[in-house]
């Protein structure tokens, strides 16, 4: 491949396959620039999802350059996950655009590429912000023009000279950010991209030793093969897509407490019981095949049960669409937590996406949704900021008329749907919507995943945090001292209900501790206690 002029489109599918590859070794590391402490920290995981996604659609295509670059950027799009996600399917489908009509690709057909694909992220957001990832292809972008002008147009020197140039802007994104600089990372959008580029550049050069060059994850007996995915930062307890793998096992000597943590690095929802004989294991994972390859010489294998999981939120949709009611103008909303499910659904959701903090939903799964509803009119509430850019994707993916509230919390979520009018029509359901959930303050109140410093506060490992409408304001050894924090950053004397959800890992009793404290200390306030059940977070307060 080193003397390669041009490559075909089923060699520019392999060079994805290998990038994809490439980024999957390093995706708990891109994960970890997060630059708040919290555990959401999924960007590299949602990357590799997105690409994994593109790869699968891929195969479906001609192999031609246009072909295989047009179903690369259709997969993206529908399995877009997290602002990341959004934003490189954005690359591809500029990519794609670049390569129209294209057989093969040549060193100026990948700059013409990279120039388009540059221009149409940038496009594809309202506010694009300089130090992201939308810098890291711009100036990449930019490198292989000037490299193809002035030196050489040949592939590989052209794609040398644009991985270069996205490592250094990739440096130089805390120079662009001062929050990166602040907590001394650089950006996770732009690190992944870099990644990506250069384990495209490893392919082209027959560097494969390192990579996968097969299609990665899928076999005729649709077991995916591949390597792990990287443990999530605070993984919540669910793997987006995957398999949902038991089995037991009997031998000699197993120590299950060495088992559970091994296996806790190669999926989610890890459960190992038993003794030194015999062990039941559950484990939530892309790749089945690899723990069982892992296990097998501890022992026999009995019992071995896997479900497809991605089939198995189909089927959880077509159960809440037997319970739907008719309704005129129906409404998505994404939830994590069965307390805070219930809540929606109260209110008159009427059918609930899985996911939040760790978990974002894709494009596929909210477009899932939107079809599932027996209407032709919805409104989405993403209830978080990391889901709204990969919900506004879907109304061009469907005939249904979609409006998308741009809700990034569950407080917002909550005003909107408490504004719905069901004898209203969507645009004015639409706008007191949005105008409601505007009007709300929202408290979130989690432990930090590792120390740092950030908006001058320092903060060390596991210590109470508190966010104000997305802004960390508050830091103490109690979450209660930070939730008081936060309240009096709201003004609460001007304030008339707070709603406290509390989460998963937060006892009612604590809860209501919490709450009568607030009452004691503002009596002019109504205070109400509501389980949410949400991971990570140990309270979410609303306040108006």
């Amino acid at each position: 491949m080193a003397e390669a002029r041009a490559i075909s489109g089923k060699d520019l599918r392999d060079m994805f396959v290998a990038a994809t590859g490439w980024l999957e070794k390093s995706a708990a590391d891109v994960d970890a620039l997060n630059v708040f402490p919290v555990p959401d920290g999924d960007t590299g995981t949602n990357m590799l999802l997105t690409m994994r996604s593109s790869i699968e659609e891929s195969y479906q295509a001609a192999n031609s350059a246009s072909g295989v670059a047009r179903a690369i950027a259709k997969g993206a799009l529908i399995g877009a996950r997290g602002n990341s996600g959004v934003i490189l399917s954005q690359i591809w489908n500029g990519m794609a655009q670049g390569l129209d009509e294209k057989d093969t690709m040549t060193g100026a057909d990948l700059v013409t590429a990279l120039l388009k694909a540059s221009k149409t992220a940038y496009n594809g957001l309202s506010n694009p912000v300089e130090g992201t990832i939308l810098t890291v292809i711009r100036e990449a972008a930019e490198a292989a023009e000037k490299h193809a002008a002035e030196v050489s147009n040949d592939l590989i020197s052209v794609m040398e000279a644009t991985v270069d140039a996205a490592r250094e802007s990739v440096a130089n994104t805390p120079t662009l950010l001062p929050v990166l600089k602040e907590c001394g990372v650089v950006d996770a959008g732009g690190q992944g991209l870099y990644t990506i580029l250069e384990g495209a550049l490893h392919y082209l050069k027959g560097e494969t030793e390192q990579l996968e060059l097969r299609r990665p994850w899928m076999v005729a007996s649709s077991i995916p093969l591949t390597t792990k995915v990287p443990q999530m930062v605070g993984a919540m307890d669910e793997v987006p897509y995957g398999y949902c793998t038991n089995f037991v096992i009997k031998g000699a000597e197993i120590d299950p407490d060495k088992l559970r943590k091994r296996l806790e690095k190669r999926g989610e929802s890890v459960i190992v019981i038993g003794d030194d004989s015999a062990v039941r294991v559950h484990i939530h994972t892309l790749d089945p095949g690899e723990i069982m390859h892992y296990v097998n010489p501890l022992g026999t294998l009995h019992q071995i049960n896997i479900r497809n999981m991605d089939e198995q939120y189909r089927d959880f949709l077509e159960m809440q669409k037997e319970r739907m009611p008719g309704v005129d103008t129906a409404i998505v909303a994404v939830v994590a937590g069965e307390g805070l499910s219930q809540v929606f659904t109260s209110l008159g959701a009427t059918i609930i996406v899985p996911g939040g903090q760790t978990m974002n939903p894709s494009t596929k799964d909210l477009l899932q949704a939107v079809e599932a509803v027996p209407s032709e009119k919805v409104i989405i509430l993403p209830n978080n900021k990391n889901i709204v850019l990969t919900a506004e994707q879907v109304p061009s993916l469907t005939g249904k008329k979609i409006n998308v509230v741009p809700t990034k919390t569950i407080p917002q979520g909550v005003a909107a749907l408490l504004a719905f009018d069901y004898e209203a029509d969507l645009e004015t359901n639409a706008v007191s919507m949005y105008q409601a959930h505007s009007e709300v303050r929202s408290i979130e109140v989690t432990r930090a995943v590792r120390a740092t410093r950030l908006g001058g506060l320092d903060i060390k490992k596991r210590q109470a945090i508190g966010f104000l409408d997305g802004d960390l304001v508050a830091v103490a050894d109690k979450v209660d001292e930070v939730l008081n924090q936060a309240l009096e950053r709201v003004n609460p004397d001007e304030a008339e209900v707070v709603t406290i959800y509390y989460g998963a890992d937060t006892k009612l009793a604590e809860a209501e501790q919490v709450a009568a404290a607030v009452r004691e200390r503002y009596p002019q306030l109504q205070v109400e206690v509501v389980q949410g059940g949400q991971p990570h977070y140990n309270y979410i307060a609303s306040v108006e």
